[in-house]
């Protein structure tokens, strides 16, 4: 049986885009002697719809694309994801399916059991999950169809009371068959391939995997399909962050004939996430996640143009670098805004910067503005010594200034504020903060310092001054972020034992880290969530980010 694997990047709700890019795909499969083509999780609708499964129309539209995907599995079978809806009274009205067709028909349908609740993940909201489980017999094979999930409570600790694969094993399949939608952060694509493994091992039974690829909003998938054999070598890796179209020659009495990509070798027990944070782990996987992350969001939006604050800071040159890789330089906008704050060096190295990157940049100083605003406010202000109000000035006018050329000339601002100040409350509301996407709002400093290096591995595209040089906001004469934070390298272990371990004050303190200055830093995570609640989307990498996978309230007194 020559079986292809489509690892394709959809559209959520574009319905005509989706079909028209499964059904080029099974055509490309049938002209190559194609029996059976697999594509991902809710391929047809795109992953995760979230409330548009609430609407009718948008499920008719889905069910209308699969009539339409049916009428070209006439040789070919097509295993493919999409919602469906359940029959019975009782229950959610909606099943996460996989559709098997062919000869035009459906010729099976498999549920999703295993609905996760947790982290960015809602399932059980929209769906019902599959109450019965049967293996679906094609060409002489019978198929156990899982859907993502469904495969990853093999683990020593499972989640969940059941394991449709136990189900599923009494009709004795020839193969497992996994469609799945699982989003990438940077240990995951171990842990996938740790997963696949157990279950091989467990059910003797090669498998088939496909992962959806591309950018939704925030969430980013990185492909990463694999087929693996009953001896738990890899025949077939799909590439990340790309889409493929991958075929593999199998039978009942053979196996696989020919290994397309062979294992390299054991895999190590994955630990989904580390004990210690490590600034350099998984760098080269960060960086494509982001660039995917920047160009899908435009792309799917029907956007064409960049605009980014460029201070002459780390977090700007790094965002500007990564927007020009993502968008082509002609299409990002750099604004430099310097005040009276500013040091020489600051727009030298800005300047320097667009001219490595070939981008376009303007210069408008903020002295006057400043000092319009100063002088309306005195009466109010009178003698009061300066503080953050004026500092926080300064960044709400540069705010202003990129937000009107935004309006402009319709570009869409790129936020750079990084983790470790989104996580303490170092920024400003309606300032800094401002923008469309956050790029780098899951990437804590020190690993905004290591992925600025790697962009620099080849060549000096960030100027080694803006590498070298202290932190600052340049809000004030002399100021360092070291005045109002610890240490980026102290900062960033602590938070991420709080955020991404979700250890408590005593854990943390365990590992060796001051008491003192691990309370004031958990306080300072948790009274600042409500600018955090007011932020953009951030591009996820990393196991718990900002956003739709943490939920914290904003008036707590935990650690407050």
């Amino acid at each position: 049986m020559n079986i292809f694997l489509a690892q394709q990047n959809y559209h959520i709700g574009n319905f005509e885009s989706n079909t028209r890019k499964i059904i080029d795909a099974i055509r490309e499969a049938r002209a190559r002697g194609g029996d059976l083509i697999v594509f991902s999780e809710l391929a047809v609708c795109g992953y995760p719809p979230r409330d548009f499964l609430e609407f009718d129309d948008f499920i008719e539209q889905s069910l209308l694309a699969i009539d339409k995907i049916r009428e070209e599995a006439d040789s070919i079978g097509v295993i493919i994801g999409a919602p469906s809806r359940n029959p019975q009274i009782e229950g959610k009205d909606l099943f996460n399916s996989a559709y098997l067709l062919y000869e035009k028909k459906i010729a099976g349908i498999a549920h999703k059991t295993l609905l996760p609740t947790y982290d960015i993940f809602d399932e059980y909201r929209y769906f019902e999950p599959a109450y019965e489980w049967n293996v679906i017999p094609f060409k002489g094979l019978r198929l156990a169809i899982t859907i993502c999930e469904d495969i990853w409570n093999i683990e020593d600790n499972p989640l969940y009371r059941i394991c449709p694969m136990d189900q599923l094993m009494p009709g004795a399949p020839d193969l497992m068959i996994n469609i799945s939608a699982s989003p990438f952060d940077y240990g995951h694509a171990e842990g996938r391939i740790s997963t696949i493994k157990r279950n091989v091992a467990h059910y003797k039974l090669p498998m088939i995997y496909c992962n959806t690829v591309g950018s939704q909003t925030e969430i980013v998938f990185d492909g990463g399909s694999v087929v693996m054999d009953e001896q738990q070598q890899t025949i077939a890796a799909l590439p990340f962050f790309e889409e493929a179209l991958q075929n593999v020659h199998w039978s009942r009495e053979k196996g696989f004939e020919e290994a397309v990509i062979k294992s390299a070798g054991d895999v190590p027990d994955y630990q989904q996430i580390p004990e210690s944070f490590s600034a350099e782990q998984g760098i080269d996987e960060i960086h494509k996640a982001l660039v995917l992350g920047i160009r899908d969001y435009f792309g799917k939006m029907g956007f064409s143009k960049a605009i980014v604050a460029s201070s002459g800071g780390i977090d700007s040159a790094l965002v500007l670098a990564l927007a020009c890789e993502a968008l082509q330089p002609e299409n990002v906008q750099a604004l430099l805004m310097p005040s009276q704050f500013s040091s020489g060096h600051s727009v030298e190295d800005a300047v320097k910067l667009s001219e490595n990157l070939g981008n376009p940049y303007q210069i408008l100083p903020i002295n006057a503005v400043f000092d319009a605003f100063s002088h309306t406010l005195q009466p109010v202000f009178g003698d009061l010594p300066f503080s953050v109000a004026e500092e926080n000035l300064q960044s709400r006018i540069r705010g202003t200034l990129v937000m009107a050329l935004s309006n402009k000339f319709g570009s869409i601002l790129l936020n750079t504020s990084n983790k470790s100040e989104l996580a303490t409350g170092y920024g400003t509301l309606y300032g800094d903060m401002a923008g469309g996407l956050g790029v780098l709002g899951d990437c804590y400093k020190m690993q905004v310092y290591a992925l600025s290096h790697y962009i620099n591995r080849h060549q000096t595209i960030i100027p080694e001054n803006i590498l070298v040089k202290a932190p600052s906001a340049e809000l004030r004469p002399g100021q360092k972020d070291s005045d109002s934070l610890p240490d980026y390298s102290v900062l960033d272990p602590i938070l991420y034992q709080y955020i991404e371990r979700r250890q408590g004050p005593k854990e943390i303190i365990a590992r060796g880290f001051d008491a003192a200055l691990v309370s004031r830093i958990l306080k300072l995570v948790n009274t600042n969530e409500y600018k955090r609640n007011q932020f953009c989307p951030i591009i996820r990498v990393s196991p718990k980010a900002f956003g739709v996978g943490r939920r914290v309230p904003i008036v707590g007194k935990y650690l407050s």
